[in-house]
């Protein structure tokens, strides 16, 4: 259930986000979070009660600022480099200087840290590390499919960014209710293993399938597509948020689940970059003569001035955006069957009983 609420909001975001950008500014998609925030507050404040002892804990505060600083420069790396600073700039090279001294201090820290902020002992755990592999990759898979779908919506198939957003509703749809049956099925069978194979094969198809969109693929037929993506991503994120859990010891399951968690968000961050630097650097490559003469370049066009250009620029501005969305999608799909050959190295451990937990 939790995982199909993470996918439904996954979704939904894009949805509201295209609603508002359409209809208000785009500064509303940073405004709606504030009393959604609130909202969120004041229904912990007020409904939540945890049933637990008292006990005092020692924060790592070091370790939480090496740990920033490390992600903080990794995303900056991988989403300003290659666009708006050049690889070998000095800018980019004190961002991986950043991320190497963020990393050591990061390490060095979790060593002598009274209560570290991710125990090392855990890496040494092998459903721990593999979960966190295949999450990150999982992550790459969603958040690019997520990004680049809308887009083809919009600039392909000339939808309004709100309709672009219900387009989204299959992807939706197939993980809500996969992630629920997937949820029941391990309840009664008390096994997950089979689940993250089938559902990274299936992720594996669908972007494979996805990679072959054309200007002239029906919407029905990417919905199709949408749904068995939903499909896969349904059967292994939260399941193997339950792996992590099952195996590791209770003392440790909070920070092993909020590691597998974090591993996939990274993975989004990480992906979403790397598919936008290829996309970019695939369409601007497709386009460059075409465009030698415009002040902007196709890089700067909105859909809205896609669909204004003439005739025949139009088309090869299509054509090239279509073969830059193959190789998102195919370089997606060559990443996801790396999560699909590691899925088979989880091992099937029995679920635990609540008096055993």
């Amino acid at each position: 259930l939790f995982g199909g609420v993470f996918g439904l909001a996954t979704v939904v975001g894009p949805l509201i986000g295209g609603f508002l950008v359409e209809h208000l500014s785009w500064h509303w998609i940073f405004y709606i979070n504030l009393p959604l925030g609130l909202l969120a507050l004041l229904v912990i404040g007020s409904v939540f009660r945890p049933h637990v002892a008292l006990v005092r804990h020692t924060v790592d505060y070091i370790g939480a600022f090496f740990l920033t600083v490390a992600l903080g420069s990794v995303v900056l790396i991988t989403s300003l480099g290659g666009s708006l600073l050049a690889w070998q700039s000095l800018d980019m090279l004190c961002l991986s200087l950043f991320a190497l001294i963020g990393l050591a201090g990061f390490v060095l820290e979790q060593r002598r840290a009274a209560e570290p902020i991710m125990p090392l002992h855990l890496f040494r755990h092998r459903t721990f590390v593999l979960a966190g592999l295949i999450g990150f990759i999982v992550g790459v898979s969603l958040f690019g499919a997520v990004t680049f779908l809308p887009l083809y919506m919009q600039v392909v198939k000339n939808a309004t960014p709100t309709s672009a957003g219900l387009q989204m509703l299959p992807l939706m749809g197939g993980l809500l209710v996969v992630s629920a049956i997937t949820g029941r099925l391990i309840s009664r069978w008390g096994r997950y293993r089979v689940f993250p194979i089938v559902g990274t094969l299936l992720q594996v198809l669908a972007l494979g399938l996805l990679s072959q969109l054309e200007l002239d693929t029906p919407v029905l037929q990417l919905n199709l597509y949408m749904g068995l993506l939903g499909a896969g991503l349904g059967m292994v994120m939260q399941v193997l948020i339950l792996a992590v859990q099952n195996s590791v010891e209770p003392r440790h399951m909070g920070v092993a689940t909020s590691g597998a968690t974090l591993f996939r968000s990274i993975g989004g961050a990480i992906g979403v970059s790397v598919f936008g630097a290829l996309f970019s650097h695939t369409l601007l490559g497709g386009l460059a003569s075409d465009f030698a003469a415009s002040g902007g370049g196709p890089a700067s066009l909105s859909p809205a001035a896609v669909h204004a250009l003439p005739a025949a620029l139009q088309h090869s501005y299509l054509q090239a955006f279509s073969g830059a969305m193959h190789g998102v999608f195919l370089l997606a799909g060559l990443i996801t069957s790396v999560a699909f050959a590691l899925s088979w190295l989880l091992r099937e451990v029995p679920l635990r009983r609540a008096t055993q937990a």
